[in-house]
């Protein structure tokens, strides 16, 4: 039995099959993401959909927006499409023909029209911009023809498509199937079959396509695609043909094996972890001979922090320490850079945010004791060392060291923290003075430092200062964060300490150094557990605090103002695991175990196979944003590694 596998009487109830969506990427920036019945829901939805040439940061444009499928049977059709046009008109209704849908391997679709018994399995090419689709005939009792009837798009994926008179209507004939580019400035999209068909050119705009995601978040939400025409072609019982969408054209006779070579690679989504594993590997991406890691899907970009604080899980938990070292190759070159010259990178954005050198140094730490100290210090301590002298010498525009050890940073009129929700360009938490994580990660960086020099003797007298200062910061950190009633204030402004109860303490606990001791952490960890914990993750503020709103909806401002005041981030997880651990041993092993029950039981919905970005923070607690997030996959995967070690 498949470990995603969904019946008819669940895909032909749009309620319940609409709303789950399924993501497939080449790890080169390119994807394909729709409902499970092929409806697309979101702008960003599209069956090929690539990052646009010549573009330095990640920026995705839809060629191929969906691909409409008729199965014609003594002179009657069959259309297997859907669309929702203006006023939630459905049509055509494909969906009703559908028996199954499985993701194990390829997302593959049975439909059953009369005595017509037909699958669809969609591949990506990894590393190619082109996506496969295979159309097996199981079952037929008379002659069969299949039509294909392309929607394009040919526009960012976060705009929309107006019917205009500046298209260009042009197919050109190629081996098997025509290349068309709409606009200039786009690249050419071919379309082409394992088989020779019949093209048919009927042009034709369909208006008013409407996308119910978008309408939900109360964006524009309705456009107008462009149809070229259809192909057709005839197909026996037991007979396969693949169509091909590329930007480069292939030759058909090597479509079968280069589906049956991609398919031979592929992990099944038979258990929770290899769910989570191909959703780690489907962040990985490749550009310009370097390795990146992209925050998210649909709408995400290379983010710093977020490529440092996914980087162990995504890489390390799944034994891709290669991908690790790559990754981190990419985001430390440009860490250093800014470091020595102040420069920003265009591609990896945020870089010269305060609290990413900390966040490099946590990401290193894990690579140490996954892969082993020596390792760490061949490859690392340099870097390392560079990071620690560089914010004790105040190299950094906005981190100030004190007299007493600790950071402070200003986030009055810029948001500076993971917490980064603003309106008006201003910050929503405006986070600023000692950020409780920022200091707990800088406590770590610099015992890890100690124990990752110690038998270096050229940095002796570096390593000795290092221990000074965290000696230093130990008892200024507990008189500056812990409170009378055993948690850990969010921030210290000068005079003002923050009372929110918020999981960026959960960070300072989890941590393998921390100024706390075991007592102190298990207090905070209590009110952790008591306030902040949910079935799928940290809220992001306790219900008894001031301003607490536990769901992500409405407008796109009142979403905004929610993101960081109360639901939860899946991600926080992994710093409550270690904290529990740290504070129970053993004992807490089955407790952890069943607090990702949880996210198991979101493999199969949402983006079916991975994780929301945040969750509402009241039951039943809906997945919300984006629909696959790399920071939660990562340290769901982390903390599932964790307990195998422990395990064993």
């Amino acid at each position: 039995m498949s470990y995603l596998k969904f019946d008819k009487n669940l895909m032909i109830n749009l309620e319940q099959s609409l709303p789950k969506e399924m993501l497939r990427t080449n790890q080169a920036g390119a994807y394909h993401c729709t409902s499970i019945v092929g409806c697309n829901t979101r702008k960003q939805h599209g069956l090929l959909v690539i990052p646009r040439d010549g573009i330095k940061e990640y920026k995705p444009v839809v060629l191929l927006s969906s691909l409409d499928e008729t199965v014609i049977q003594h002179g009657a059709p069959f259309n297997l499409g859907i669309h929702r046009y203006q006023g939630g008109v459905l049509s055509p209704n494909g969906h009703k023909y559908i028996r199954e849908f499985d993701c194990e391997s390829v997302p593959r679709t049975t439909y059953r029209v009369g005595g017509v018994i037909l699958t669809k399995e969609k591949i990506f090419i990894s590393g190619e911009n082109r996506i496969l689709i295979r159309y097996t005939l199981v079952e037929a009792h008379s002659p069969t023809t299949l039509q294909f009837r392309p929607f394009l798009a040919f526009r960012d994926a976060n705009e929309l498509c107006v019917a205009n008179g500046a298209l260009n209507q042009n197919c050109e004939p190629v081996d098997n199937g025509v290349a068309c580019c709409l606009y200039p400035g786009y690249p050419t999209l071919y379309m082409q079959l394992s088989r020779k068909p019949e093209w048919v050119f009927d042009p034709h705009w369909y208006n008013g396509i409407e996308y119910v995601k978008d309408m939900d978040r109360g964006v524009p939400y309705t456009e107008d695609l462009w149809v070229p025409g259809y192909f057709q072609i005839p197909i026996k019982k037991g007979e396969s043909i693949i169509f091909s969408a590329g930007v480069s054209e292939v030759k058909p006779r090597n479509l079968t094996k280069m589906y049956e070579a991609e398919i031979a690679s592929r992990t099944c989504r038979t258990s929770f972890f290899n769910c989570l594993k191909n959703a780690a590997k489907q962040f990985y991406l490749f550009k310009d001979d370097r390795e990146f890691m992209l925050s998210g899907y649909p709408w995400g970009t290379i983010l710093a922090r977020n490529t440092f604080m996914s980087l162990p899980g995504n890489t390390l938990a799944i034994n891709h320490r290669e991908d690790f070292e790559r990754i981190m190759d990419s985001g430390s070159k440009a860490l250093t850079r800014y470091m020595d010259t102040g420069e920003c990178s265009q591609t990896i954005h945020g870089i010269d945010l305060p609290d990413i050198p900390l966040w490099c140094i946590w990401a290193i730490q894990q690579y140490a004791k996954t892969e082993g100290w020596d390792l760490a210090r061949e490859r690392y301590t340099e870097l390392v060392t560079h990071i620690l002298d560089w914010i004790i010498d105040g190299g950094h525009p906005n981190l100030f060291l004190g007299d007493d050890g600790l950071l402070s940073t200003d986030g009055h009129e810029k948001a500076v923290s993971w917490m980064n929700s603003q309106l008006g360009g201003k910050p929503i938490v405006p986070r600023s003075g000692k950020l409780i994580e920022f200091n707990a990660l800088w406590y770590n960086a610099l015992r890890f430092a100690e124990k990752l020099t110690e038998d270096n003797p050229g940095l002796v007298e570096r390593r000795n200062r290092w221990m000074d200062l965290a000696d230093k910061m130990k008892q200024p950190f507990i008189d500056t964060f812990l409170n009378d009633y055993g948690y850990l204030y969010d921030t210290v402004d000068n005079a003002y300490a923050d009372p929110s109860v918020r999981p960026n303490m959960a960070i300072a606990i989890g941590l393998d150094y921390s100024p706390l001791d075991r007592r102190q952490r298990k207090g905070v960890l209590d009110v952790v557990t008591r306030e902040l914990l949910t079935p799928k993750g940290l809220r992001t503020l306790s219900p008894k605090s001031y301003g607490y709103r536990p769901s992500y909806l409405g407008s796109p401002e009142e979403r905004e103002t929610a993101l960081h005041q109360g639901p939860a981030r899946p991600w926080l997880i992994g710093f409550y695991a270690d904290a529990y651990l740290k504070v129970f041993g053993m004992s807490g092993v089955s407790y952890i175990d069943r607090m990702l029950i949880g996210f198991e039981d979101e493999m199969s919905q949402g983006c079916i196979g991975s994780l929301s970005q945040l969750y509402d923070g009241n039951p039943p607690f809906s997945g919300r944003g984006a629909i696959s997030h790399a920071t939660n996959v990562a340290e769901v995967l982390r903390t599932l590694r964790t307990l195998k070690r422990l395990d064993v």
